[in-house]
């Protein structure tokens, strides 16, 4: 008896359903099979040593098996007026290897797996051979597809697999409609999947507030560091202190990890000061910035781990963090800008930009309903950007001259958010198709707003997406902008050691609006009373 709470074949049926809108009609009343291979455990270059397994996403959203070395055989029989007999799911899985036993955990065996999974039949590898083979003989005219083969992003196939299916005169192997097909069906979220993903966002939001609250009870003062922390002993994990991005980054990790999350849905990006304004800065290997010591010059000879001293005090600096984990193949992508040193709270400046980005985030959200275009969310920000930039004095000018000449785009360089699921940057050819014809003309802005945008469709209900808009003063993107009329310069100056300020939340389409996934606050007055120690 099936007992997972993940509807495996729900997935296959809407896929084979997708697949028939866009076949052509000679093949629409033929039998259609979806051949998939699932990832294999990958190894470091040529050793022996595992590097850690995730699931292919098209092959766990077909069959919700994360089992390595297993293969999906899905047969949909549009002719077929019984629902029961319309759909097959047969999973091959491998099996277990005595020899193998002490070195790694075993597969299930075929009675376990039947109550994991939601799939028809479950058989060992090496019977997919002859399920494959008996499949021919019953369905002659049968169209097996599978993901584009001889490409490196993809589990491969074998050979043998495919085989007796290519020299085949009647039937026909395709690579050509299954991706796209699988992109526009996994592009809205079914309500299991929604489950899956407040999960990893409340995991993701709970570690980001563990970091902003560490750095708070260091402010307070409530680290303690026992006789011989760090000397004659490790720290202890109460001791630990965030001086340094790899610390924060640490933290956020170990927080996910406690509540069950094995993987980070991407590299976290952990960035202070000026590196906050590298959009995937991903390195997290720097200091803060220190005073009296000045920016960049990282003269602490490695002194960090001690308690501080009155004349060696954090620089006001912003922590930018963009992390969120999985749970069961469900990404989160949460970010968090949040001060440090200044006793927690913002500088002048840093506030201001920090409202500025939060204000474009608000109000692109609160324009998201079914049936807006994502550019006209992107626009948006860019306006308000202007809006706001002229207000501080950084820009000069005619708002609409300034939204036509393209400036705001070196402060704002990338798209307002993305598609969200099983993959961070999910579904790309269904979010962003070639062949495109929702996109609205745009006579307000400039091209180059919509350069890196990785959403470009209506909203429809079921959408999860990321709202991520973003202020930052990066000196190689600044310079396009360095002989601009529109542009304070000498204001500029400023405010170009703040780096970057980004807040993102992950938000699903109602049938009416939005609900936030995300679940750890961003504004001003809770966000400087939690690093500062205050709450």
């Amino acid at each position: 008896m099936f007992e997972s709470s993940y509807y495996a074949r729900l997935h296959v049926q809407r896929t084979f359903e997708q697949l028939m809108n866009v076949l052509p009609l000679q093949l629409k009343e033929k039998p259609q099979v979806i051949l998939l291979a699932g990832g294999r455990t990958p190894f470091r270059n040529d050793t022996d040593r595992e590097l850690p397994f995730r699931q292919e996403s098209n092959f766990y959203y077909l069959s919700g098996c994360s089992v390595p070395g297993s293969f999906l055989l899905a047969l949909y029989q549009p002719e077929h007026t019984n629902a029961s007999t319309r759909l097959s799911v047969k999973l091959s899985i491998p099996e277990i290897q005595a020899a193998d036993l002490m070195w790694s955990v075993p597969p299930p065996t075929i009675e376990e797996a039947k109550q994991l999974f939601d799939v028809t039949d479950i058989v060992h590898g090496s019977e997919l051979q002859s399920t494959i083979e008996l499949l021919l003989q019953s369905h002659s005219e049968a169209v097996f597809h599978t993901l584009p083969r001889n490409s490196p992003l993809f589990p491969t196939l074998p050979e043998e697999y495919m085989a007796t299916i290519v020299t085949s005169e009647t039937h026909t192997a395709t690579d050509a409609y299954l991706l796209s097909s699988l992109h526009n069906t996994r592009l809205i979220k079914d309500e299991n999947e929604v489950t899956m993903l407040r999960r990893a966002n409340d995991i993701s939001s709970r570690a980001h507030e563990t970091v902003m609250r560490v750095l708070g009870n260091a402010v307070q003062g409530k680290i303690l560091q026992a006789k011989g922390a760090g000397i004659d002993r490790p720290l202890l994990p109460g001791e630990w202190l965030i001086e340094k991005e790899a610390e924060a980054e640490a933290i956020f990790v170990a927080s996910c990890r406690r509540e069950g999350a094995v993987h980070q849905a991407y590299l976290p990006i952990v960035a202070a000061s000026r590196r906050a304004a590298t959009l995937h800065y991903c390195c997290n290997d720097r200091e803060f910035t220190w005073g009296p010591v000045k920016p960049h010059d990282h003269l602490n000879h490695g002194a960090l781990t001690h308690g501080p001293a009155p004349e060696r005090q954090l620089e006001p600096q912003l922590l930018l963090i963009d992390a969120g984990c999985e749970w069961d193949c469900y990404s989160a992508d949460i970010t968090r800008t949040m001060p440090v040193g200044n006793g927690g709270k913002f500088t002048e400046k840093g506030k201001q930009i920090y409202s500025l980005v939060l204000e474009m985030q608000q109000k692109s959200m609160e324009t998201l309903k079914p049936g807006v275009h994502w550019d006209t969310i992107q626009l948006l920000c860019h306006q308000i950007l202007v809006e706001g930039f002229l207000d501080l004095g950084l820009f000069k000018g005619s708002k609409d001259e300034i939204l036509r000449s393209g400036i705001s785009s070196a402060f704002f360089p990338h798209g307002v958010g993305h598609s969200l699921g099983m993959d961070v940057h999910d579904v790309p050819s269904a979010s962003k198709p070639i062949n495109n014809t929702t996109i609205p003309q745009d006579k307000v802005g400039h091209p180059s707003f919509y350069t890196y945008l990785r959403l470009r469709l209506p909203l429809a209900e079921g959408m999860v997406v990321t709202v991520e808009p973003g202020i930052y003063f990066h000196e190689h993107l600044l310079k396009a902008v360095e002989k601009s009329e529109y542009v304070n310069h000498t204001l500029l100056e400023e405010y170009r050691e703040m780096g970057g300020v980004r807040i993102e939340d992950d938000i699903l389409i109602t049938s009416d609006g939005y609900e936030n996934l995300t679940k750890v606050r961003s504004d001003v007055e809770w966000l400087e009373s939690v690093c500062s120690g205050e709450i």
